[in-house]
């Protein structure tokens, strides 16, 4: 049976259509692998950038997840590619290796801090549209990392909370809890930079 007629038949008796770019994979290896990296580039690229403490590490970063990938896809036969979710198993790949980097390079230790009290409501708004506030931004890149992933996952990329927990590798209320604290935490430290725009606007009025 060919790769055609297994994704064919995967399709029947799942009564889904085949992923285009999991089916390029299947056939053809190092073509179907720019479909994906095109298909893919910026879901991963925009994770790579909220997590990276220096923004400018997230290409590399991007890079060396889509690397791994390759390399892990070599391994792989035309079932297993078939049944991929690549979204989340691309952003898996991406996480562990910003985890092992970190590990690596980094004396910043892992361990949360106790949560802030809870401030005022909007955070989780603010954080899906973050993209035109840069302050937020920055604050995202100051959560604790398990909170920050959670937080990016779930309200930049949009995950599903099962699917963050996938990726995070731990169960779909630990993933919730993840996210409900770093909401708080960024809740926390964007009240005060609010309180501050009023002034800082007035001094700059001609």
């Amino acid at each position: 049976m060919t790769n055609t007629q297994l994704a064919r038949a995967r399709d029947d008796a799942s009564g889904e259509a085949a992923d285009p770019v999991l089916a390029g994979l299947a056939d053809d290896l190092d073509a179907g692998f720019v479909g994906l990296v095109r298909a893919y580039e910026k879901v991963v690229y925009s994770v790579a950038l909220r997590v990276s403490e220096q923004p400018f590490d997230a290409e590399d970063l991007a890079a060396e997840a889509f690397l791994r990938a390759y390399r892990a896809l070599r391994g792989y036969d035309a079932e297993r590619i078939l049944a991929l979710r690549p979204r989340t198993w691309l952003l898996t790949i991406l996480l562990n290796t910003w985890r092992n980097a970190r590990r690596d390079g980094s004396k910043v230790p892992m361990n949360e801090a106790a949560d802030p009290p809870v401030g005022g409501p909007g955070v989780e708004e603010l954080a899906e549209r973050h993209e035109s506030l840069r302050e937020l931004g920055v604050l995202v890149r100051m959560l604790p990392p398990t909170q920050r992933v959670s937080v990016v996952l779930r309200h930049v990329v949009g995950l599903p909370i099962a699917d963050v927990a996938a990726v995070l590798g731990c169960p779909v209320g630990t993933a919730k809890s993840h996210v409900s604290r770093g909401l708080a935490r960024l809740r926390a430290m964007y009240a005060p930079t609010t309180d501050l725009a009023p002034p800082l606007a007035a001094r700059r009025r001609p």
